[in-house]
C-alpha cells in the first residue's frame, strides 16, 4: 500500500506562484510515472501535467509555458510549480502516482489540495 500526502495549495491572486508537492510513502515500491490532475467546480477532472522517472514531461496545452513539473526520486516526490496563476486554474488538483510493487502495477490518488486564484 502506498500513501500520498499533497500540500502547497491556497489562495493566491492572478499572476502569482504557487508550489504543490506530493510525497508518497510506503514499503517495497517503485514509483513509475508520476502526474497531476485538476477538477474545477462542476467540471470533470483534468489532465495537467505527468512526468517519467527519467525526468520526461507532458503538459496540457491550457497550462504549457507556465506549469513545471518536476520529481525527486530519492524523496519519491513530485511537484507542480504553477506560475502565472489565472483564476481558470482554479480547482482541486489531485497527485497521481503510477507504482509497481510485489503486487503488482497500480496507481494511486492523492487526497487533494485547493488551489483558488482570486482578486
Amino acid at each position: 500500500q502506498v500513501q500520498l500526502v499533497e500540500s502547497g495549495g491556497g489562495l493566491v491572486q492572478p499572476g502569482e506562484s504557487l508550489r504543490l508537492s506530493c510525497a508518497a510513502s510506503g514499503r517495497n515500491f517503485i514509483i513509475l510515472g508520476m502526474g497531476w490532475y485538476r477538477q474545477a467546480p462542476g467540471k470533470q477532472r483534468e489532465w495537467v501535467a505527468t512526468i517519467t522517472r527519467s525526468g520526461s514531461a507532458d503538459y496540457a496545452d491550457s497550462v504549457q509555458g507556465r506549469f513545471t513539473i518536476s520529481r525527486d526520486n530519492a524523496k519519491n516526490t513530485v511537484f507542480l510549480h504553477m506560475n502565472s496563476l489565472s483564476p481558470e486554474d482554479t480547482a482541486v488538483y489531485f497527485c497521481n502516482v503510477d507504482v509497481m510493487s510485489g503486487f503488482g502495477r497500480r496507481d494511486y490518488w492523492g487526497q487533494g489540495t485547493q488551489v483558488t486564484v482570486s482578486s
